[in-house]
């Protein structure tokens, strides 16, 4: 499994996944340890509500999911196209989210309100 994981400020699950810039890419790793492989820190154009065409650096990471606090249903059908798994949470630690997500447990259910056009 490679997991992207949403977060403009490197630290935290942020929201509309869309618009979104940075994602930090795990892997499994060690026992309960998952393994952060690459950051991705894109420019403005290349944020998927304005990209298109079916070339984009997320897409060329082999990833199996993405974690968000939020996305629309436009993006989560774009990655599905793609066989990426979309997962709207709450959740705002980036290893604690793929820890669970590697161990088959849910995520956190997005807040009230959260990004879902």
């Amino acid at each position: 499994m490679r997991i992207a994981v949403t977060s403009q400020n490197f630290r935290t699950i942020t929201g509309h996944a869309g618009k979104c810039r940075r994602f930090l890419v795990f892997g499994p790793g060690a026992v309960d340890a998952p393994e952060e492989l690459q950051r991705l820190d894109l420019p403005m154009e290349m944020a998927l509500h304005e990209h298109r065409g079916q070339s984009h650096p997320l897409f060329e990471q082999g990833l199996t999911d993405l974690i968000t606090q939020g996305a629309g249903p436009g993006f989560i059908r774009r990655l599905a196209a793609q066989g990426i798994r979309v997962h709207v949470t709450s959740a705002t630690d980036p290893i604690a989210a793929v820890r669970s997500l590697l161990a088959g447990e849910p995520l956190p259910q997005p807040l009230e309100g959260a990004c879902r056009h």
